[in-house]
């Protein structure tokens, strides 16, 4: 109780009813402050990364620089040998040209932040700042797995109806199905990470990642609700499993079209075609459903970082150089770009 002054003893003086005002505020507030206290609500989390490697900081942020320097410069190149060659200017090369532009902000959303935390001592990142990341990086991924889906319907539609292709595979359908594609996977991003971050965390701020994923997030949130997890494991399972089982359809439908086809060259041919396709889905689907298709995520959190390194830094590096040099036509387009600026 605050202490008056004899001039105030008066029960009635407007000072003294101002001062058990401030004391009951006073008291009522306590509590909720030790409460807050108590439940330690996190304001921001700190990704733990490769802190466990000290003496190695240095040599994987020049190994990783490196990496995302020539992907960037590969997934470029795709794009302006794509934009410049009318040759290319097939719905085929213009869904490579997106997946090119998808790999390039796809690798911004995390490994600019993971050379900037191998290089300084703090490895914080707000709340608002781990959200954002996420809802980013699983809206594109998941529209990654779109349009791989996307792509392997193109190829069925060229090899199973080529008189067809340019009636069906017209630029205004590709343009429509493509902005399908990356207006669905933000959707299923949306809903993820709306379910993730609807509860506050308070379960530590150590974050075993060097990015904000579902899983490891997840684990620090207060209310860790099955129900919330099992959503989650469901959408995932809904984009990863689905969308690769689509692909599989579409290339049964392919390998018996191309069996009927009467020469051993234009079974090459035909093939040649779809195996750069074919090895960027067995290796994004790979990683994905190591990762995803499980129903409790991070159970080995220095094997997650593993297989998350090899989706986020080795796999967009794999694309363009698969594109370019299984791809004929690209390397024919990019020697004639290259021989037009000498010039």
């Amino acid at each position: 109780m605050i202490p008056l002054h004899p001039l105030v003893s008066d029960e009635k003086h407007p000072l003294k009813k101002l001062l058990y005002d401030m004391d009951n505020v006073l008291s009522s507030q306590a509590p909720e402050k030790q409460r807050e206290n108590g439940t330690r609500l996190v304001t921001q989390f700190v990704l733990v990364g490769f802190s466990n490697l000290p003496d190695l900081r240095t040599t994987l942020f020049a190994l990783f620089l490196l990496t995302y320097l020539v992907t960037l410069s590969g997934n470029v190149t795709i794009i302006t040998i794509i934009h410049a060659d009318w040759t290319l200017h097939t719905p085929m090369y213009r869904f490579l040209a997106v997946l090119s532009l998808s790999e390039t902000c796809y690798t911004l959303v995390t490994i600019p932040n993971m050379l900037a935390h191998l290089l300084m001592e703090s490895q914080a990142i707000s709340i608002a700042g781990c959200r954002a990341q996420m809802f980013f990086f699983l809206g594109l991924g998941c529209s990654h797995c779109f349009l791989l889906t996307l792509m392997g319907y193109d190829r069925y539609v060229a090899i199973c109806h080529p008189l067809r292709y340019s009636v069906i595979m017209k630029p205004t359908v590709g343009l429509s199905l493509g902005a399908l594609v990356f207006c669905s996977g933000f959707s299923v991003s949306l809903i993820e990470t709306s379910l993730i971050f609807a509860s506050p965390f308070c379960r530590g701020e150590r974050v075993e990642h060097f990015f904000c994923d579902i899983g490891p997030v997840l684990k620090q949130s207060c209310a860790q609700d099955a129900r919330t997890a099992l959503g989650i494991f469901f959408l995932s399972v809904l984009v990863v499993l689905v969308s690769f089982l689509l692909i599989l359809l579409s290339y049964a439908f392919i390998v018996a079209a191309i069996l009927r086809i009467p020469s051993a060259t234009g079974r090459c041919k035909a093939f040649s075609t779809c195996a750069a396709h074919l090895t960027v889905v067995i290796v994004h689907f790979g990683c994905a459903s190591i990762i995803y298709l499980r129903p409790e995520s991070g159970g080995n959190p220095d094997q997650d970082r593993l297989v998350a390194v090899f989706y986020t830094v080795v796999t967009p590096l794999l694309n363009p150089v698969v594109y370019t040099l299984r791809n004929k036509e690209v390397r024919v387009a990019l020697r004639r770009t290259l021989a037009r600026s000498r010039r």
